[in-house]
Parts: C-alpha cells; structure tokens; sequence
C-alpha cells in the first residue's frame, strides 16, 4: 500500500531528503510533498549576500530546482505553505495557505522535519520599521535589493557573523556608506580565534567600511515609520536608511517542541546516526538537528549548507528504505570578505577548552604563491594540536587569493585522525604560481606538532 511522506521545509535538507527518497521508491509507492513557507524552495541562502551586492545578476541563479522541476520528479511542492501544528500520534499536521489564509489538516505515515533556523533578533525597539531586515530566504534578499535600487546611501549592519560581514561587503560594493556594529570584541568570534578576526577587521577598515567593536545597539529609530537612525548607549548613533540584523540564528524547533520530539543538549533535534528522532517515523536534519563533532566528540548544532545536504541525503536514503548513516562533522567552512579568504576546520582555542583538551598553538606567516610570483599575497595559517599526542584538534587561514580553500587538506586531516606530524610529509603539489617548495600548511604542521610536545 502507497505511503505518504511530509517534508516540512523546503531548501536543503528537506529537497535533499525529498529527492533521495523519491530515488529510492516510485511515486506509486510513496507520495511525497513537501511544505515551504516562503516563495522558493532549494536555494542558496549562501549566494545572497552576493546577490545584494551585484555579483549575481538574477535571483534566480540562486535557485536549484523550481517548484515545477520537483513536480517533474513526483514531488509535490507547496510554497507559501506553513506547517503550524504537527501531531505524530495520529500522523497528521495542520498546514496555513499564506496566500489565502485557509487552513488544512493532511495525514502521513512518514514525516522529515527540516525546518531549518530562525534568525536571532535582539528585544529593542523599531525591528517592526520599513528598511530593517534579516537576511534568511531569497524573499529577504529581493527585499534589501529593492532598498539599493530605490537610493538607500548609508547601511547599518548589526552583528559581525559571516552573513554580517558579507552583506556589509555587497552593501560597500554598491557605493553605500557601511557601518559594522557588534558587541564582541572580534568580528567572526563565532569562526575565528581573536587574534585571526583581527586581521578580517584590518582588512575592512582599510577599504572604507567601518566596524565598531565591542558597541550594543539600544534601538532603531524611525521618521515617517522607515528606519532613520540606529542609536546605542553613550548617545552613540549612526543614521541608516536600511539595516541588516546578522545576530546569529537559532534552530526553529518550536513545532518539535510542541509535538513532543526530543530536543538535544544543544536545543536543536535530537537525532541517531540515521537522522532518526526519538518519535517513530519522524526523521530530522539541517540546521534544526544536532550532528556529531568528529573532534570533540560532542552534539553540535552548526548552521552549514554543506551539512544539511548531507544529513538530508542520509535521511532521504533512510525514508526510501535504504540504510544510511551520517558520520558527523568537523564545522568546515569559508568565505570571502574584502578580498581576503577566510576558512576553519575542526575546533578552535575557545572551543578545544570548552572541550577540556590541552593544545598547543602554531601560527604561520606565509605566503599564497612563492614569494616571487608577481601574485603573491600574504597567509596566515594557525594550528591547534592536542598536547602530548599530536593529535589535529584544528586549523584556521586567513589569507589573500589562493589561500582558502588550503583548509580542506587540514578537514581531510582532522577527518582522519591524524597527528600533525602525519602532515608534515604529505605529497602535496608545487609550482610557483600556487605555493611554495614548502607548502605552508606542511610548514604550519610541523610547528603545531613541535608545540603539543
């Protein structure tokens, strides 16, 4: 008898999980539809920064697959569609038409919950003002671009995160005046050590954006209901005609909570190596599920693109009938901000003691090429190794072209449990227009594993 599969979600993780199911049975074997509140599903939330700023023409390049493409497959696709109540006893949910405001109950047998974050917004006045705006879903990013095409000339951004900072980059490639605002006393505090982040916020400085530090927004002011001005204690204040709030985000568990499936130490869903939740026939993944970290061995909860479409690819697998398991993660990640790359992998000094490991710190000034290639451009690597054993706890790069993505020889160490002194002689490739006869990263090994002895 056909089966009715729900996805509750519809970027990521969810079409992920959507399309490996379908992969694994036919439509006449398992119904599959799928519910999205905003207007697109299977986007790149990652690309809209760049959007705003120019780099990407169209929306929709930003766009994976349509409504239409999925419907092809034999995937339903409702956008503009929230699931509002869930009950797993009886196998239904109750789901709200935003178009219209109707509402529905639907039945399933299997449910895929990925809902994905909801962004943090701080308890002061004027978030309701026009021209203050998160930044989650492309609706949000037409709406910022809108306030660019319309002569927005002085931009506030609340918060020093990767989102942050990358729309401050697309508001400042537009021509608009660009402040930075966070409480933390570094920029990227969340991705980066201090003495890392600091490099980030020389590099902004010098190109013209402003970043203030350490500085706590007491309110957004308005004129005429449209923000005018972001005031802060000390009768600081900074006039805008649009802000970005990039304060971080939260898991959205609200419905989990409610329906009665477990949440985890970290506040996100609580889920095996499956992507199962401790409710028979509901599964979860994305940034509302835990993971494993394979380097402290702790329940994280890390907002990824890149692992929500791995954990959603294990429960699609899982849901189809196939088996499957996620093997954790390592919280790899990179951007670009002012032309500097910037890159993690594994854990950094904060989080090694959290973990209670003893470290030992290298850092290396280095070079993205050899030193005499007319491109060459400056690298910072920095290498935490478990005291006593070696053992690769983490890596960080900050660095010009050419030197981000060095973090995945680093990743592909950490994923393997390797000692840093099991580096130091790896074959890596060499000519002058990519690195040196040293490669830095084999250089950066090398004295992380002289520093854990």
């Amino acid at each position: 008898m056909s089966e009715r599969l729900i996805v509750v979600g519809g970027d990521a993780a969810g079409m992920s999980a959507a399309s490996q199911a379908r992969r694994q049975r036919k439509p006449d074997d398992l119904e599959i539809i799928a519910f999205e509140r905003s207007s697109f599903v299977s986007y790149s939330a990652c690309g809209e920064p760049y959007y705003v700023g120019g780099y990407i023409p169209d929306i929709g390049q930003l766009q994976a697959r349509t409504p239409e493409e999925f419907a092809a497959q034999g995937i339903t696709v409702h956008t503009r569609h929230e699931v509002i109540a869930l009950d797993p006893k009886a196998g239904r949910l109750t789901v709200r038409n935003l178009a219209t405001g109707t509402e529905e109950t639907v039945g399933y047998d299997l449910l895929m919950y990925a809902t994905g974050a909801t962004a943090f917004l701080p308890p002061i006045a004027g978030l309701d003002l026009a021209g203050v705006h998160i930044l989650r879903t492309l609706d949000d990013a037409l709406a910022v671009r809108r306030l660019l095409t319309q002569g927005a000339r002085q931009a506030v951004v609340v918060g020093g995160g990767y989102i942050g900072l990358e729309v401050a980059e697309a508001f400042h490639h537009q021509g608009v005046k660009t402040r930075v605002l966070t409480m933390e006393l570094a920029v990227l505090d969340r991705t980066l050590d201090p003495d890392m982040g600091a490099l980030v916020t020389e590099r902004m400085r010098s190109m013209g954006i402003e970043v203030h530090t350490g500085i706590e927004v007491h309110s957004l002011e308005g004129k005429d209901g449209h923000i005018a001005r972001v005031d802060c204690p000390g009768g600081t204040c900074f006039e805008a005609d649009v802000v970005v709030l990039g304060l971080g985000t939260r898991p959205e568990v609200q419905l989990a909570q409610e329906a009665g499936i477990s949440l985890g130490e970290t506040g996100a869903v609580a889920v095996n190596a499956r992507q199962q939740t401790r409710l028979e026939g509901v599964w979860a993944a994305g940034d509302c599920a835990e993971a494993l970290h394979r380097v402290s061995q702790r329940a994280v909860n890390i907002h990824l693109g890149t692992i929500a479409n791995k954990q959603g690819r294990v429960a699609g697998i899982n849901l189809g009938g196939g088996y499957a398991t996620f093997p954790g993660v390592l919280g790899t990640a990179i951007t670009k901000v002012c032309e500097l790359e910037i890159a993690r992998t594994g854990l950094t000094e904060a989080e090694a003691t959290a973990a209670g490991l003893a470290y030992g710190v290298a850092t290396l000034d280095s070079t993205t090429t050899t030193g005499y290639w007319p491109e060459a451009d400056t690298l910072r690597i920095k290498v935490l190794a478990e005291r006593g054993t070696g053992r690769l706890l983490g890596a960080q790069i900050v660095g010009g072209r050419g030197a981000g993505k060095r973090i995945d020889v680093f990743a592909t160490a950490l994923w393997n449990n390797m000692r840093a002194d099991d580096m130091i002689y790896l074959d890596l490739s060499y000519a002058p227009p990519f690195a040196s006869v040293w490669e830095p990263v084999l250089v950066a090994a090398r004295h992380a594993w002289e520093a854990s002895r």
